[in-house]
């Protein structure tokens, strides 16, 4: 049986917890391929939800919903419905780049660009109009200080971001996400590259920062899930088969799949 040791401190009651973004029967087709199922979730606002299941059960695909990710793939076509603070996410008018600085990414592998620490931070904010530089430089400390990052490289912020380390990458790329004030942070594993030392970092950041953003996170790690996350969803394939509390779900399942998952029956 695998020991978990649920660290997240429990959401208040349901009455407490606003939506902040609604998924009513999601499905996705990756050409004749049904990835998601008919979802229905309730994701509230400065929480962490952990999405969790074994490899292929479309955790990382529904999460690529949230911000239409998925768009940029052949072949894939969603139907249901995403909404945002009841904005419609899917609505032909939602212009993507608009909707992806609300909804931010942090990816698997850390990806800076081969750019200045600074200039990557700083990157976003740039697209959107930003030129006035000490806004900037307000911008790219506020963000490396958010992501733990600014006592490491206040000294070397025209330094290559290439130069740093796996963990310091990862939390660059967490810093350029918030640096154009998104309202949700999607984390697909993030610290699954990366040693224990740097996931303990990359975990405290996570803890710190939902109260000021919504975040989702895909984990294949179960511990992970249990330390960092207020709500995890347990999926299957495409389906969605059990979803709430993070201490309930890994003490006390609803479901028997869940229960299998969770004590290594199976998965």
């Amino acid at each position: 049986m695998v020991e978990l040791v649920v660290g997240a401190r429990r959401p208040g009651s349901d009455a407490e917890l606003r939506t902040k973004i609604a998924v009513r029967e999601l499905c996705v087709h990756y050409g004749e391929a049904l990835a998601i199922d008919s979802v229905t979730l309730d994701i509230p606002g400065h929480r962490v939800t952990a999405l969790i299941g074994p490899s292929g059960c479309g955790k990382s695909t529904f999460l690529r919903c949230l911000n239409r990710m998925n768009d940029h793939l052949p072949g894939a076509r969603v139907s249901g419905s995403v909404t945002i603070d009841g904005d419609p996410v899917y609505d032909p008018s939602v212009d993507p780049v608009v909707l992806r600085r609300r909804v931010g990414m942090v990816f698997q592998k850390s990806n800076p660009f081969p750019k200045s620490i600074f200039d990557n931070v700083a990157f976003g904010p740039r697209i959107h109009g930003v030129r006035d530089p000490v806004q900037l430089r307000e911008i790219v400390e506020r963000t490396l200080r958010q992501a733990a990052l600014w006592d490491e490289v206040q000294d070397r912020l025209d330094d290559s971001a290439l130069g740093l380390s796996g963990g310091q990458q990862q939390r660059l790329c967490i810093a350029r996400a918030l640096a154009v004030e998104p309202e949700v942070v999607l984390m697909d594993e993030p610290a699954s590259a990366l040693d224990p030392i740097a996931t303990a970092k990359i975990e405290e950041l996570i803890h710190e920062l939902k109260s000021a953003y919504t975040i989702v996170i895909v984990t294949h790690n179960m511990q992970q899930a249990a330390r960092v996350s207020d709500l995890t969803a347990y999926f299957y394939l495409g389906r969605l088969i059990e979803f709430g509390p993070t201490d309930r779900l890994f003490t006390n399942p609803e479901r028997q799949e869940t229960e299998d998952y969770i004590t290594g029956r199976f998965g």
